[in-house]
């Protein structure tokens, strides 16, 4: 094997790439139960911040299962693998300036930390999308809660695996007290100071 020589010190500069794109770039980690609402938040904040002229790219499960983690399964270890896999390709986008918005269920302290120190501290942002298990069973479309509780899926989030709540996100929203587009200007109006450049 060949030696692996840096060029790190030649390469354009976060502030250079962020001046560029007139943002700051941050990671913003939204965590919850299946179903709780995480994705139509994330794609709702990106089309309100693309329309302030804000370069963001959502990541969920679905669209990193089907490329870079196709090869991971349910395992605890490949759970671990896909939060630690997505936290690098978080760090590479916040290194280009992009507002990136991630969408996992991430269930445990251990798995969002693990993001979090990959991703830097100052960078990443948690929230917590709170829903409870009832309303996020009568949401799934996909009939996974159901398929779990016949015991055809194990190890399921919320129904035979637990969903430890985050002790300290920076922003948690409770889909159930307000509408949409109440929870949605919440989170806008969370991330534009942080994103101000």
């Amino acid at each position: 094997m060949s030696d692996i020589f840096p060029v790190f010190h030649k390469l354009l500069g976060r502030s250079d790439k962020e001046a560029l794109l007139k943002q700051n770039g941050v990671v913003i980690w939204m965590t919850g139960l299946s179903a709780s609402g995480k994705t139509t938040l994330a794609i709702g904040l990106e089309k309100a911040l693309h329309e302030k002229g804000h370069l963001c790219y959502v990541l969920d499960g679905d669209n990193v299962r089907t490329g870079i983690n196709n090869n991971l399964r349910f395992s605890e270890e490949d759970r671990k693998e896909n939060i630690r896999r997505v936290a690098e390709v978080s760090k590479i986008l916040l290194e280009c300036g992009v507002i990136t918005i991630n969408c996992f269920v991430s269930p445990t302290e251990e798995l969002r930390n693990l993001a979090k120190t990959i991703i830097g501290e100052d960078d990443f942002k948690l929230v917590y999308v709170n829903t409870p298990i009832e309303v996020c069973e009568q949401r799934d479309s996909k009939g996974l809660y159901a398929k779990a509780r016949k015991g055809e899926i194990k190890d399921f989030t919320g129904v035979n695996a637990p969903f430890e709540v985050p002790t300290s996100p920076d922003l948690e929203i409770k889909t159930t007290e307000h509408s949409f587009e109440e929870n949605l200007k919440t989170l806008v109006d969370f991330m534009s100071p942080k994103i101000k450049l």
